[in-house]
């Protein structure tokens, strides 16, 4: 892959590095979050959250997502071995640390000043790792690695809920059930 590193990836505007430094960065998101004290305010849930992000539904060239571009191309700039290893200590860190959490912690997602349960959190990270390391693994010709249901399954559950209050449950239900119902899609995102 490092061979392909500045190369263009599937994501317009981003290269194979700014992908892989942007699905890295969503690792490194959670010891950042857990280093900053619990935000004021209750907690919005997943869907409140989904709700106020800038990203989502907007122009590929909105300043958010222009922003979320330029900061994974910054953090390529690195390469491949920094990266990894970033990521692999954020991990090792992480195992011991989300163990002593106290139940109902919470904490400021990267996307705004608003609250979220850290359970919340690690979801909105889990699918943002499932979706981008098939956009890195699509970006340099390999399949997508096999995630666990443990990471799946919640992924699954918000992804499906996003796109039912996109498109309605009749449209996801036909997508699921009917192709020769279905609309042309159903993404969540």
């Amino acid at each position: 892959m490092s061979s392909a590193w500045a190369a263009p990836s599937a994501l317009t505007g981003f290269s194979v590095g700014g992908v892989a430094a942007h699905l890295a960065a969503q690792v490194l998101f959670v010891p950042r979050a857990l280093d900053q004290p619990a935000p004021e305010g209750e907690a919005v849930g997943l869907y409140g959250h989904y709700g106020r992000v800038g990203w989502l539904n907007a122009d590929i060239d909105n300043d958010v997502n222009t922003s979320i571009r330029a900061s994974g191309e910054t953090s390529a700039v690195a390469g491949a071995d920094q990266l990894r290893d970033q990521v692999v200590a954020a991990a090792s860190a992480l195992e011991q640390r989300l163990e002593v959490e106290p139940p109902g912690r919470t904490v400021s997602p990267p996307a705004g000043p608003w609250a979220l349960t850290l359970d919340d959190f690690l979801i909105t990270r889990m699918m943002e790792i499932a979706v981008h390391s098939d956009d890195l693994a699509y970006s340099v010709g390999r399949p997508a690695p096999p995630l666990p249901s443990e990471v799946m399954d919640p992924v699954f559950e918000l992804l499906t809920g996003l796109a039912v209050r996109r498109h309605g449950a009749t449209a996801v239900l036909r997508a699921l059930s009917r192709a020769e119902r279905a609309p042309a899609s159903v993404s969540a995102l």
